[in-house]
């Protein structure tokens, strides 16, 4: 299935990846910064934005995603030049996901979802989710007009910035309408997130993690190293779980540095 996208700038392709209740304008923040060096695909996953539904009776609702995303990345690759790949949360998980199956010319993944230590951490994350999903649930049909008064938008949102004075209101509301309707959450958040064997450990993988993520907490990227001791890791003061509104400078920045490798095929 065709998932929807957008593409702007001139360069190497890199395609950026959203997370899971997200949409591709989660990149608008930095998309400005690197179209001067790269083509920019924003996408919406299935289930998301604009995108086709999720099949939710199959039996693999990641396998989906990924086989989707990768059609998608070989549409833009040429003989001369392959596709790199950056993703955040879910997205960061799905990029390094083809960078294991050797589909991509280099990955970065800003604070990747599959890296929990242990299944009371799984719990914590999913419940994060959950709980959010309950509170904006209670709004009803007044989360516009509550949105609207920051004492309750910016604690609303708190858990996945760290600065949510950063965040538009208009982005919020889109934000809280995505995760009350966004199925994913419900059955996908369960998935195992088991990335496949490393059959081309010569991808280069860039690993970011923000210092104030309370989603997936930085003491997650220690087992990240233990699975993937390739990889180049980078800690990102002042950020939270979506760093790109909390620092767009500075993401675009590791985002263009993880997409320097030469996209050969």
């Amino acid at each position: 299935m065709t998932m929807r996208h957008d593409v702007a700038g001139t360069g190497p392709t890199l395609v950026l990846v959203h997370g899971v209740v997200h949409r591709r304008q989660a990149w608008n923040s930095v998309v400005d910064l690197l179209t001067p060096y790269r083509t920019v695909v924003t996408v919406d996953l299935l289930g998301h934005g604009e995108s086709p539904a999720l099949d939710m009776s199959g039996p693999d609702l990641l396998g989906q995603v990924i086989d989707a995303l990768s059609a998608l990345v070989a549409e833009f690759e040429t003989p001369d030049a392959r596709v790199h790949i950056a993703g955040n949360s879910l997205g960061g998980w799905l990029a390094l996901a083809l960078a294991c199956r050797g589909h991509v010319a280099s990955a970065t993944a800003l604070s990747p979802a599959g890296f929990f230590v242990n299944d009371a951490d799984r719990r914590r994350a999913i419940g994060t989710f959950q709980a959010l999903r309950k509170i904006t649930r209670g709004m009803g049909d007044h989360a516009p007009k509550l949105l609207s008064y920051k004492a309750v938008r910016y604690p609303a949102i708190s858990a996945f910035f760290a600065h949510p004075s950063r965040v538009s209101y208009d982005d919020a509301v889109v934000d809280a309408a995505s995760l009350l309707s966004n199925a994913l959450v419900d059955k996908g958040l369960d998935a195992t997130f088991e990335l496949p064997v490393a059959t081309e450990p010569h991808v280069p993988i860039t690993i970011a993690w923000g210092r104030r993520d309370l989603v997936l907490p930085i003491y997650q990227m220690a087992r990240a190293k233990k699975n993937l001791p390739h990889a180049r890791f980078v800690t990102v003061p002042g950020v939270g779980h979506v760093p790109m509104t909390d620092n767009p400078e500075l993401i675009a920045s590791i985002l263009l540095s993880g997409s320097e490798s030469p996209a050969v095929p």
